[in-house]
């Protein structure tokens, strides 16, 4: 979570996933399970499993976060969100897009199956999804604070629950979680500041190192330059690039299931925070509510191999909320679900806004390109001609598809007028309000 205030330096709350394993570990490992998911015109793979979960950071960064910077207490916050989890709420076609291509995850365990496949078909558009363990687990939190996750009954429960399945959870994981405070990388582009995710997050140095690179030309750049500035950057991280995340002094050498939240407000408060469970390890443990990650399973956050992290280890993740600042302002709040594609999502997303005068809204909606392992991914109505002139392997999707992201972001203009985006790739949706 990343959160500007006025006449404040911006601060990064870190509360992403380590890696587990500190103390005592009895029992053998058991294997990942890897799943492949078609996003029609990509495959990527994802591992499941009990030996997916690392060590959560959730209820810790929410606790931590409301207790610093919130007015209003935590547990009247959860209130209607605890009531919908107990209610239901009716799938929508996005979702159950979601719940479709993630079948088999989702049927991988009876209890995530009696969630989002009951009798073995998954939820569609119209169905209702209830959740009445994740409300009671939402009123506990808001209620006696993130205690209970870490060294009390649900932490016990699902260090249990894991540990049976052959997970590396351990009790000592938990109860030595801390969230941790972190200098933001700031990087400056088109007179601006850009101030986004540090290491050991990998995501925010990367769009730190593009933007660098764009910034030594003039004018918006084609989609030839942007897709040199993503090869460029795909090509750091080396096995060098990924030890040397864990070095404090790495930036000033190297620089010289997700979702994401932006807002943005008329006293100049922001606030950008990601938060992930992958694509969800498919243990959910039972009288907890809780649906835990598969981050150790997620190939893009170990791309040495995995279990390779030593415990207590934050894991690099590209998830990178991020404010570009105008005159030391928040001018544009923004952050990015997709995997390996959320660097490329937010880059974009910048160019949009800054380079082109495109407000956040239709710079959110804009079609995009990606660049991996050799192969340039693009969404219909990007120019891929020059690229195609120069030799570059493209693959072309029919239609836009949450592949390449799902960016929120939100924008104040000089004048203080506001304007959002909310990523339809991925059901996203932006408000303003008026408090009057």
């Amino acid at each position: 979570m990343l959160v500007a205030q006025p006449d404040e330096p911006p601060v990064l709350l870190d509360f992403f996933v380590e890696a587990p394993g500190a103390g005592p570990q009895p029992g053998a490992r058991a294997e990942l399970v890897p799943i492949s998911v078609s996003f029609g015109d990509a495959i990527q793979v994802f591992n499941i499993g009990a030996a997916s979960v690392g060590t959560y950071g959730l209820p810790a960064g929410l606790c931590a976060a409301s207790t610093r910077f919130g007015r209003i207490p935590l547990s009247e916050l959860v209130r209607p969100a605890a009531t919908l989890a107990r209610a239901g709420v009716e799938v929508t076609p996005r979702q159950a897009y979601l719940f479709e291509i993630l079948g088999d995850i989702v049927r991988s365990t009876p209890e995530s199956a009696a969630l989002f496949a009951p009798g073995g078909e998954v939820l569609k558009a119209g169905d209702v999804v209830r959740q009445p363990e994740l409300g009671d687990a939402l009123e506990l939190l808001g209620r006696e604070g993130a205690d209970p996750f870490y060294t009390g009954d649900v932490a016990s429960a699902i260090v249990e629950w894991v540990d049976e399945r052959g997970g590396t959870l351990t009790a000592a994981d938990l109860a030595g979680y801390r969230v941790l405070d972190r200098e933001p990388v700031k990087v400056a582009y088109r007179s601006r500041e850009v101030v986004t995710n540090p290491p050991p997050s990998a995501g925010g140095i990367l769009i730190g190192l593009a933007l660098s690179l764009l910034d030594a030309d003039p004018g918006p750049p084609d989609v030839e330059r942007i897709v040199s500035v993503m090869e460029r950057t795909q090509g750091e991280r080396t096995p060098e690039f990924m030890e040397g995340l864990a070095d404090p002094g790495f930036v000033e050498r190297f620089l010289g299931s997700t979702t994401h939240i932006a807002v943005l407000d008329r006293d100049g408060r922001a606030c950008s925070v990601t938060c992930s469970n992958g694509s969800c390890s498919g243990v959910v443990v039972p009288g907890t509510g809780v649906h835990l990650n598969n981050m150790l399973g997620e190939q893009d956050l170990n791309p040495l191999g995995f279990h390779r992290h030593p415990p207590g280890r934050r894991l690099p993740s590209m998830m990178a909320p991020t404010v570009v600042l105008r005159e030391g302002e928040p001018e544009l709040v923004l952050g990015s679900a997709g995997s390996n594609r959320i660097r490329s999502a937010i880059l974009q997303t910048i160019i949009r806004v800054v380079d082109e005068g495109v407000r956040a809204g239709d710079a959110v909606q804009a079609p995009r390109v990606h660049f991996e392992d050799g192969v340039v991914y693009a969404e219909p109505g990007v120019d891929t001609s020059t690229l195609e002139a120069a030799g570059r392997p493209i693959a072309r999707f029919r239609e836009r598809n949450l592949f390449f992201g799902g960016v929120q972001a939100v924008e104040r203009d000089r004048s203080g007028g506001f304007w959002g985006g909310g990523d339809p790739r991925r059901g996203g949706d932006a408000i303003v309000v008026d408090a009057g």
